[in-house]
């Protein structure tokens, strides 16, 4: 049969043949045939191994097993294991023929069936035959006591709750002289430890010492032949006595200084010219990593490791590398050591081990060693091979961003990055390289004449083109003008001319995309302002957009070339410089872990000469976790947060992800056109650029005319900051400092929402009967110690389903001894009212006689019906 079905020459040949045999079986089967049994179910398993359906002759199986014969139970027992499984229902019919056999006289057939069994027992089979099993583990011929430990394992595995039951029995076996019976006993004590709790313990009491006794006599056993593989002997039983000792000695103190000296000589002794050997020393690696284990044997460990990276097999590399990020968690100082061999993997040929070595880099750089290792990664980045720049690019930046020293060091090593792999670089990235600048107010002369030099040589990076377009239109007349010099620069000339070709080139590059045109347009609006001689060229350079294929091209073209031709008085106010954007806010945007609404106010803003007031404490990202599932939550993406930065909105069919706002209206049609964004939320003061603005973070809503003319109105409080500009008269009737009739709407109860021995916080409330969602809070905070507080600053956190506004505080001196007090008035927005009650999280901050001071609660007690 087997010579007919190789000499088929299609599969349509083959299934004939198969189909022939078959129905010869099948009729053989039905007639009884005694002689042809085993001849046939042999048939079968060949056929089985082909892939075809033999499930016709299971019952044959069952009827050879029952046979006297040795030959017949050997061919019944295999078909057994090939041909069934623990899962099939024919299975039960043979645990009785499973239990005769396991007490044969004869140790073959005994053999057959521990075989059988090991193989595919099942949870009844296990229970039923496992007095059997256990006995069997005494037999006097030490290959059915091997046959029994290995059949002890599967029953194990399969009915953990019989594990107890092997315990003694595994014990006996560790004493045995025969390494097969030997290595199967320790297989099985490993077993039990994993699902036996005292077990291990057992074992720890009892087996260490032997355990330990039997490394050290295989270690310095002489040449055995039988056992003897590159030199070493029997390196299966070392692996499998080093695991068993790693069991026994996690979380053993004692059981770890009995195995400490073995392991020492196994580290040391073994060979590492040899494959062999190299598995042992990785298991004993591993087992001294595991225990409880002194610092001197880890250092041994992870040397060898380091040996290990020097080998030319590539498979013991990677598991070298693999073994070390494990090894730095726990020795991070001895790992640091093979630090440069580890960089080393990192320009190897193998893409898995330079893939893994950057992994290990990446864990190992600290502050103390940033420098050097970014600068050998950034110098790999140059002739490293394409696939692997992204994952290169993305780690180095990482590293640079979390361990930067100094900004003005990240700024260089920042634009070497987007020098040589600027279109490997992700956009979250480059947004945060332009908030650092935007931060480092005495870098920005020296970063806009650094980009404009790496434009020159690496024109065709996009990202690199991106940020030198916006540095350009925001500090352009430092750039000519050469301010804020360093004494590491060297001098540069840069006409004005010169700095609109910058912009010319990334506009007409038919490689750039169109975040960076409408980057390069914006730019160009802004130099226009500032570089009067080549207003008429940027002029030029703007209308050749109005033919473009993009809509958002094509309209800011027109929008631009509107602004520099018609509106020269407005002009100044739209191209001021960008206001300095909060690091803490963007990081926490772009991580994502701003889950709760966050509103902060202080009472001492910083006043920038942009006219944006920025507080000088970064906001409350989430106090305590007071999140909600009912409703989604508010969220700001680093990419909203740079649009926002740069006025251009990209996104197609999408809406903003940032907090909800209310429906502009009354906005300056020129503005909108322009899509000048909602400054961030920190700003608290208002001045002429804000009127402008179409933001309605910061504004008190507009009083409408019923409200104006009605008896019953509701008054507006708008408190600003000292230096702020008054507020525009839009209505010239009225006066701005109109006193408009009071009326506080629904009135409820006050409360102390937070008292300590140091300071006192009341809330008062009050309701517009029309918007029952919002509920004006006035909060007063009164000082109960005799000491001045300064530098007051109040913040506040909420849950996702509530909005919170917090107008500036009257003031950020608090005086002693409850003689005065300072108000702060919240607006609250509940959208579930009537279904969640309010909650907020607080934190106080204040300095006591120079110290900083800081309180924390949580405000529960809320009226129910707000």
């Amino acid at each position: 049969m087997i010579r007919a079905i190789r000499a088929c020459k299609t599969a349509a040949e083959e299934r004939a043949v198969v189909r022939k045999e078959c129905a010869a079986i099948r009729a053989s089967v039905s007639e009884n045939d005694h002689d042809y049994r085993h001849r046939n179910l042999a048939k079968l398993m060949f056929i089985h191994m082909l892939g075809y359906p033999t499930h016709f002759g299971q019952m044959e199986c069952l009827k050879l097993i029952a046979a006297a014969g040795f030959p017949e139970k050997r061919i019944g027992y295999l078909g057994l294991m090939l041909l069934l499984d623990e899962r099939q229902e024919v299975l039960m019919l043979v645990t009785n023929s499973l239990k005769q056999d396991l007490n044969h006289n004869n140790q073959y057939i005994v053999g057959l069936a521990l075989c059988a069994l090991g193989n595919i027992c099942s949870a009844e089979m296990a229970r039923d035959l496992a007095p059997e099993v256990e006995r069997l583990m005494q037999f006097r011929d030490p290959n059915i006591r091997k046959k029994a430990a290995l059949c002890s394992i599967r029953i194990i595995r399969k009915v953990p709750d019989l594990a107890e039951n092997f315990m003694h029995p595994a014990t006996n076996l560790l004493k045995e002289k025969h390494h097969g019976v030997l290595i199967t006993g320790v297989q099985l004590c490993t077993e039990i430890c994993k699902v036996s709790v005292e077990a291990l313990e057992h074992f720890r009491k009892k087996c260490t010492e032997v355990l330990v006794k039997v490394l050290k006599d295989v270690v310095n056993s002489p040449y055995a032949p039988e056992y003897d593989i590159a030199g070493i002997t029997d390196p299966f039983l070392h692996i499998r006595l080093l695991r068993l000792l790693r069991v026994l000695g996690q979380g053993d103190a004692d059981a770890s200084d009995c195995m400490n000296d073995i392991l020492a000589q196994v580290a040391t002794k073994t060979e590492s010219n040899k494959n062999a050997g190299n598995a042992i020393l990785y298991e004993c690696v591993e087992t001294i990593m595991s225990i409880e284990d002194t610092s001197g044997l880890r250092v041994l460990a992870i040397n060898i490791l380091g040996r290990f990276l020097s080998n030319r097999d590539n498979n013991i590399r990677y598991v070298a590398l693999n073994m070390l990020m494990k090894a730095i968690t726990v020795d991070a100082q001895a790992v640091q050591r093979h630090r440069a061999t580890i960089l080393e993997c990192v320009k190897d040929s193998d893409a898995s081990i330079r893939k893994r070595a950057l992994e290990l880099i990446y864990v190992l750089v600290n502050d103390s060693n940033v420098k050097p290792l970014a600068k050998e990664l950034i110098d790999y980045l140059e002739v490293s091979d394409p696939e692997f720049k992204g994952d290169l690019t993305a780690k180095i930046c990482s590293i640079v961003e979390k361990f930067s020293p100094e900004k003005i060091w990240y700024i260089d090593q920042m634009l070497k990055v987007l020098s040589e792999a600027g279109n490997f670089v992700k956009d979250e990235v480059w947004h945060a390289l332009i908030v650092v600048i935007s931060n480092a107010s005495d870098l920005h002369g020296y970063t806009v004449r650094s980009l404009y030099r790496a434009f020159q040589a690496s024109v065709e990076q996009e990202c690199l083109v991106r940020v030198a377009v916006w540095c350009i239109g925001e500090y352009g007349e430092m750039l000519v003008n050469n301010v804020g010099m360093l004494d590491i620069e060297e001098p540069i000339t840069v006409t004005e001319s010169d700095a609109v070709d910058v912009i010319e080139i990334a506009i007409k590059r038919h490689t750039s995309d169109l975040t960076t045109r409408a980057m390069a347009l914006i730019a160009l609006l802004k130099l226009s302002c500032r570089f009067p001689s080549c207003s008429e060229r940027i002029r030029d350079i703007i209308v050749q957009c109005k033919g473009s294929l993009v809509l958002e091209l094509q309209q800011r073209s027109i929008e631009f070339n509107s602004i520099i031709g018609k509106h020269q008085n407005i002009r100044s106010v739209l191209v001021e410089r960008m206001p300095v954007l909060d690091e803490a806010t963007y990081n926490g945007r772009r991580a994502g872990s701003m889950p709760a609404t966050v509103s902060m106010s202080s009472g001492a803003s910083l006043n920038l000469p942009n006219g944006v007031a920025k507080p000088p404490a970064a906001p409350l990202v989430d106090l305590l976790d007071l999140s909600s599932d009912d409703t989604p939550a508010p969220s700001s993406s680093g990419g909203d947060f740079l649009h926002d930065l740069l006025g251009v909105d990209i996104s197609v069919g999408s809406s903003s992800s940032g907090m909800t706002q209310v429906p502009k209206a009354g906005t300056d049609v020129l503005l909108d056109l322009l899509s000048i964004g909602t400054p961030p939320p920190a700003q608290s003061s208002l001045s002429t650029p804000d009127i402008l603005s179409s933001s309605q973070d910061n504004k008190m809503p507009a009083p409408t005319l019923e409200r104006l003319s009605s008896p019953s109105s509701i008054p507006i409080q708008a408190s600003s900051p000292a230096g702020a500009a008054p507020m525009m008269d839009l209505l010239d009737g009225f006066a701005p400092n109109l006193p408009l009739p009071e009326d506080n709407g629904l009135v409820y109860p006050s409360i102390v929402a937070f008292e300590s021995s140091a300071l006192r916080l009341t809330f008062n409330f009050s309701k517009t009967p029309a918007n029952l969602q919002t509920t004006l809070v006035e909060a007063s905070f009164t000082n109960l110690s005799p000491n001045i507080y300064t530098d007051f600053i109040f913040q506040a956190a909420v849950p996702k389903f509530l909005q919170l506004h917090l107008d500036p505080a009257s003031g950020n001196t608090l005086p002693a001894s409850g003689n005065g007090s300072i108000t702060q008035n919240l607006r609250v927005t509940n959208s579930l009212h009537g279904k969640k009650p309010l909650v907020m999280r607080i934190r106080i901050a204040y300095k006591m006689n120079n110290k900083d001071v800081l309180e924390e609660g949580q405000i529960n007690n809320f009226p129910r019906d707000l």
